[in-house]
């Protein structure tokens, strides 16, 4: 006996076969990776990353080959809970997130604090000097 199957041969809005529906497209895919603000701002760029309940020591800030690398690990811990939860939604997950640096910023003189929950990262603009594409030359 066949079963009665239901095709749908125009594409709707929320079919899952024909991608991520529009509304979530612009979502977090990754709920494991936090949040980040970038401004531009007079004297270069800042980065604000939502990092709450983080020690800075474990936050490892690098620059390397002009891309800029935030990442945290958490230590691990070896203790025995007796606790029963209910519903346990509190950890946190190593992440790592980076950002490719334009060449106006000074990469030498990066300054990063964090403060109520909030890693911010100053990202200071130099003076990129454009070469003159027309030369003129004097004939002896």
């Amino acid at each position: 006996m066949a079963t009665l199957v239901r095709y749908n041969r125009i594409p709707t809005f929320f079919n899952p076969f024909y991608g991520r529906p529009v509304i979530n497209r612009y979502q977090n895919v990754n709920p494991n990776v936090p949040a980040v603000n970038v401004k531009e701002v007079e004297a270069g760029y800042q980065l604000e990353l939502a990092a709450p309940g983080l020690k800075k020591e474990d936050l490892k800030i690098n620059v390397e080959n002009n891309t800029l690398t935030i990442a945290y690990k958490p230590e691990e811990k070896a203790e025995e809970t007796t606790q029963k939860f209910t519903r346990h939604e509190f950890g946190f997950s190593a992440f790592e997130r980076s950002f490719r640096l334009p060449k106006t910023v000074n990469a030498d003189a990066i300054a990063a604090t964090y403060s109520n929950g909030i890693l911010t990262v100053e990202l200071p603009k130099v003076e990129v000097k454009e070469e003159k594409l027309v030369k003129e030359i004097s004939i002896a």
